[in-house]
């Protein structure tokens, strides 16, 4: 019965990460996410239920419009395919649980901010406040032990990366301060301090190899928001394992 879960799973996140990109895409602008529907940008066709199925929409059709034949990036279906494997885990992780509800609606942010980030280099507070919301509602019906380290977690959370922000003049864009705050509602204090780290050390590497890679001088901006998020992700299903690695390391 938990493999028919696990792939019940698996086709909810496909579905909605299909959702997460519209959102990460149309609401940074100020567009509606029901209308107009998806359409191809090359020849404005309406996409159909063939052009829209997650992931294998894009496989089937090898990656073009059928009608114009332009291509599509790789960078969607790959946001659906994360979105289905990081809801599966969840399931895997904490069943039917009220936690799972933190972790799908977690990681539902996460990939949202990812998208918004990439694409515009903005996280928009239209995202992060309805997250916040929920989840600290979320937070009081499956509280962490003791039940107020999802507040400390999140005003730490918030407080480094301000400073950080204040001490670098700018160097922190405000959208990832405040995304740290809703990091912190969910992972607490310890977790809050390992996902930055966590998410500062893959940070580092991405942004060493992009400029290597893509030749940028170091004044372009590169967006955090996405290493933010694997971070905190690992950090939310594996960091008790990855502080002890560290504890252990240490002495």
């Amino acid at each position: 019965m938990e493999i028919v879960y696990a792939v019940f799973f698996m086709i909810v996140g496909l579905v909605f990460g299909s959702f997460f990109n519209v959102v990460g895409v149309r609401v940074p602008k100020g567009e509606s996410i029901v209308s107009p529907p998806s359409h191809c940008g090359g020849c404005k066709r309406r996409l159909t239920t063939i052009d829209l199925v997650p992931v294998l929409s894009y496989v089937f059709l090898g990656g073009k419009c059928r009608t114009c034949g332009e291509k599509i990036g790789f960078f969607h279906p790959l946001m659906e395919l994360l979105t289905g494997i990081l809801f599966t885990l969840a399931y895997l992780h904490f069943g039917f649980t009220p936690e799972l509800a933190v972790a799908l609606l977690f990681i539902s942010l996460l990939v949202i901010i990812t998208v918004s980030d990439i694409v515009y280099m903005l996280i928009p507070d239209k995202v992060l406040l309805p997250f916040a919301v929920v989840l600290s509602i979320c937070r009081v019906f499956s509280s962490l032990d003791p039940w107020w380290d999802a507040i400390v977690g999140a005003f730490v959370g918030f407080g480094i990366l301000f400073v950080i922000a204040f001490v670098s003049k700018g160097g922190m864009g405000g959208g990832d301060i405040k995304l740290f705050f809703v990091i912190g509602l969910v992972l607490g204090f310890k977790l809050t301090i390992v996902a930055l780290f966590v998410s500062a050390v893959i940070g580092l590497v991405a942004g060493v190899v992009q400029l290597i890679w893509q030749k940028r001088g170091r004044k372009q901006p590169i967006p955090f928001g996405p290493w933010i998020a694997v971070g905190s992700v690992l950090t939310y299903f594996y960091g008790q394992e990855i502080l002890e690695w560290y504890t252990n390391l240490l002495f």
